[in-house]
């Protein structure tokens, strides 16, 4: 994957690796003798454990999350301290909110792909964004809008898969996912009519897999204590990941520019073109320019794009896992619509009302279960201002790096019990059959707090109108049941490679 691995620069890294871990060992031992009585979180590694399972990493971390719930890896000069414990959770994203950022440290990192976007800064520019988003949100119009632009795509996302079964062919679901959110966020954030779904719009597959990639390479500065020299030189992952964000900047900057020239005409020469799109919403503001918009775009693309169709991809390849859950979430979505029989992928949509969705408690909750046990952003790093005492009554100090883990937490016993790794949609009904919510500080997929995710039931109603649509009409399988199936480290939780089904109809549709 990277230069740093190959054989031939092998031995000069462990001897990097060697010497800078018995440096920032001994650092380590000379500050705790001058801090005297001061508890610190077990050493559970360091930085360099990730380094070399940065390709099982988030399996890594939980498994050092059985050992302790909360530990540190040693980095030169911090520590990183990863918890799972919800008590901690709950003070870092709440309670002492204001002492646990994103820093400078995280924002360094993520600056080149998200720059000062909603999900890389803090302070001043972070509450603006939260402002104006937290208004386009909880707006009527665009969920109304919303819900429209969910069941076209849906609509469309059907009409794919019905020719792949007509064809007899398998499908990639988690690239369909990814075209039918991108499509869907470009139309209800930017206002822009993508169409990647259906191919007619090459620039929005290719933006799209350049900000995958350029993900993936953001992932790896977390771990590469050299990334800094390689972006110096423009070599390995950073030439990497500084070509695709050249091809995701130009495809941004012309959306801009697009959207610019229609805000400038005339009412009556676009009277079809509703502002009521949060690109509209942010053009208005005063000082809004070009750099600080592409921020906003990329961020609102990581977050109503790549979280939901990976939940998606994760979600199916679930329900091929587990063909009960899929037929009961189809006996649901039946008698939620009243619809027995009906072969017409629109008229269908067209009867997911809000009614009809809400009485999907089922539905609802395997796709909870999913998120619980492969949430979207599977670490989330913070960084501690000031020097602290956590609830457990470890000590934390002034910049060091503290990030709640959702994945490992999913799969923790302590939490969830001893069926914690297994995938039951039942654990969140009650004895009603009806949704049962857990603390945001135990199921920590969407954050909580002030950061709490804003996009929460935008998500799970897209997921829903989505999964209900197809499943009402076909029946889903893994193309190869003997494969295995892993993730990708990189921001998001992606599936690596895919994820290959074969559909078929669903007989008496």
């Amino acid at each position: 994957m990277d230069f740093l691995l190959t054989p031939k620069s092998m031995a000069i890294t462990f001897l990097c690796i060697v010497f800078s871990i018995l440096a920032v060992r001994s650092l380590t031992i000379k500050l705790h003798e001058k801090q005297g009585k001061k508890r610190y979180h077990p050493v559970g590694g360091t930085i360099f454990h990730q380094l070399m399972n940065f390709s099982r990493l988030h399996d890594y971390m939980t498994d050092m999350a059985r050992k302790y719930k909360t530990y540190r890896l040693i980095a030169p000069f911090r520590s990183e301290i990863y918890t799972s414990d919800p008590a901690n959770v709950e003070y870092i994203l709440k309670t002492n909110f204001e002492n646990y950022g994103k820093g400078w440290h995280n924002h360094n990192l993520l600056k080149d792909l998200l720059g000062d976007g909603i999900f890389a800064v803090d302070g001043e520019k972070w509450r603006e964004q939260r402002k104006v988003s937290s208004h386009e949100f909880s707006a009527r119009a665009l969920r109304d809008i919303s819900s429209v632009i969910f069941k076209e795509n849906a609509v469309k996302l059907a009409n794919v898969v019905s020719e792949a079964v007509v064809h007899r062919i398998p499908m990639d679901i988690q690239d369909l996912f990814m075209k039918s959110t991108l499509d869907s966020i470009s139309r209800v954030a930017f206002g822009v009519e993508l169409d990647s779904m259906c191919g007619s719009n090459e620039e929005g597959s290719k933006f799209s897999r350049a900000f995958d990639g350029a993900s993936e390479m953001t992932c790896w500065r977390y771990v590469d204590i050299f990334w800094k020299i390689k972006k110096a030189f423009n070599v390995g992952s950073e030439a990497k990941l500084k070509k695709n964000i050249r091809v995701v900047d130009e495809f941004v900057y012309k959306l801009i520019h697009n959207k610019t020239e229609q805000m400038l005409k005339p009412q009556d020469d676009c009277i079809h073109l509703k502002k009521e799109d949060i690109l509209s919403r942010f053009l208005q503001l005063s000082k809004a320019d070009p750099k600080y918009l592409r921020d906003i775009i990329l961020n609102f693309v990581m977050a109503g794009k790549d979280t939901t169709a990976t939940t998606l991809s994760w979600f199916f390849y679930m329900l091929c896992k587990h063909s009960n859950v899929q037929e009961n979430a189809v006996q649901e979505i039946k008698e939620a619509t009243a619809s027995n029989r009906t072969t017409n992928f629109s008229d269908f949509a067209a009867s997911l009302s809000e009614e009809a969705l809400e009485k999907m408690h089922y539905l609802h909750a395997a796709l909870t279960e999913t998120l619980r046990l492969y949430p979207p952003v599977p670490v989330n790093p913070k960084m501690c201002l000031s020097d602290d005492t956590m609830p457990d009554g470890f000590v934390v100090k002034k910049g060091d790096t503290v990030a709640y883990q959702p994945y490992a937490m999913g799969r923790m016993r302590f939490i969830w019990g001893d069926d914690a790794e297994e995938f039951k949609p039942g654990r969140w009904l009650d004895e009603n059959g009806c949704f049962r919510a857990e603390s945001p500080f135990k199921f920590t997929a969407f954050q909580a707090g002030p950061r709490i995710c804003l996009g929460k039931e935008f998500a799970y109603r897209q997921m829903k109108i989505v999964s209900a649509v197809l499943l009402r009409f076909f029946i889903f399988k893994l193309s190869d049941e003997r494969k295995t199936v892993n993730y990708r480290t990189m921001i998001n939780l992606h599936i690596d490679g895919g994820l290959s089904v074969r559909a078929f109809y669903r007989l008496g549709s």
